[in-house]
């Protein structure tokens, strides 16, 4: 009888210790995607999960009152170019905030419609590009153009 107690409680107590979770990790809480949640400037800080390499730059800035935004970019060419343009938010059901955009002066849309993600009040989001998932964009929000760029860019 003795045994059996001993074998019962030492049942109970895996049993306990088995059921327990480990701790669940903190989820840091989203921003819904809005105008007024990406009103700002970012900055490109990774792109397909590698840092900027020397020399490479984007920053953009968004105003949510008209939906416009303002680029400063170097990655395509040696020269620094100033990129103006309008930009739109969707909600679709399935994949979720999208942001697409069309350069001002009749230079068309943009090259991908992005799915945001992730975007954090600690100043960051991600973006994916619609067409291909393996496009993948971070940003971060910092607190303007630097000066330097807008020397080199001339304004």
């Amino acid at each position: 009888m003795k045994n059996i107690l001993k074998l019962m409680a030492l049942f109970a107590f895996l049993l306990c210790f088995i059921s327990c979770d480990e701790d669940e990790k903190a989820e840091i809480p989203t921003l819904p995607v809005t105008a007024a949640n990406l009103n700002g400037t970012w900055q490109l800080s990774e792109w397909n999960g590698q840092p900027m390499s020397e020399g490479t730059y984007c920053y953009i800035t968004f105003n949510r009152k008209e939906l416009t935004f303002e680029m400063y970019q170097k990655f395509d060419s040696m020269y620094a170019r100033h990129i103006t343009g309008h930009f739109s938010l969707e909600n679709d059901p399935y994949l979720g905030y999208i942001i697409s955009g069309e350069y001002d002066f009749g230079n068309g849309d943009w090259n991908n419609n992005y799915i945001v993600t992730d975007l954090l009040a600690t100043g960051s989001m991600v973006w994916t590009a619609k067409e291909d998932a393996e496009d993948i964009s971070r940003y971060v929000r910092c607190d303007g153009i630097p000066s330097s760029i807008l020397d080199e860019v001339g304004n």
